[in-house]
């Protein structure tokens, strides 16, 4: 009677399961599929959606570095010297360099927050950057040489001291796996352009 039982139990099991798998054999045949548009559509939004060449460009900024900051508050003005430490990875996938940055400028404490990734839609580098000197961030665009060594992106900040908007450029000379170079050029109060700073990182 066990034995029988058993056998009973299983084959109403059985049957169960088989009922389960034809009715969403069912489901799955009575889907409606993607149109050619949809499906157009969709590997369109996945090409763009997925890192790429734009983004291995930017794998030597991965890590973990020491960095020297010289700046200048007019041309030919005494430099200005500091130092901090910055940590970037990957974030979100590999489509984002995430920079967090801890160190000192003009005595003082100091932190900021970046981002750096490649637009693969519009074919240009992008990035955000925020710090403790300010209560807004920066977005910056631009492009890479065909070399991949030199990135060069443009922004635009508001002016404290003269309440007008002002164009910085950033150059970023990626010089090996161990060490890069960022440098940010701004206007004197001439509106002619100068250099305000220079980074240079070097791999801990």
């Amino acid at each position: 009677m066990k034995t029988g039982a058993f056998a009973v139990g299983s084959a109403v099991a059985l049957a169960f399961a088989l009922a389960a798998s034809c009715a969403f054999a069912q489901q799955q045949a009575e889907k409606p599929k993607m149109t050619a548009e949809q499906q157009a559509a969709m590997e369109a939004w996945m090409k763009v959606a997925t890192p790429g060449e734009g983004h291995k460009v930017l794998e030597p900024m991965i890590g973990s570095w020491n960095v020297k900051s010289t700046s200048w508050e007019a041309p030919g003005a005494p430099p200005q010297e500091g130092s901090g430490t910055a940590e970037d990875s990957w974030v979100l996938g590999g489509r984002f360099v995430r920079e967090d940055f801890q160190g000192e400028f003009g005595g003082m404490k100091f932190q900021g927050l970046g981002y750096t990734g490649y637009d693969n839609f519009k074919k240009k580098y992008v990035g955000t950057w925020m710090d403790t000197m300010g209560t807004t961030f920066m977005v910056m665009t631009g492009t890479a040489d065909p070399s991949g060594k030199v990135l060069t992106a443009t922004s635009t900040m508001d002016d404290v001291v003269t309440g007008k908007p002002m164009k910085l450029r950033t150059v970023t000379r990626i010089v090996d796996a161990n060490k890069h170079v960022m440098e940010m050029y701004g206007p004197d109060r001439s509106a002619k352009e100068f250099k305000l700073m220079e980074l240079v990182y070097t791999k801990k």
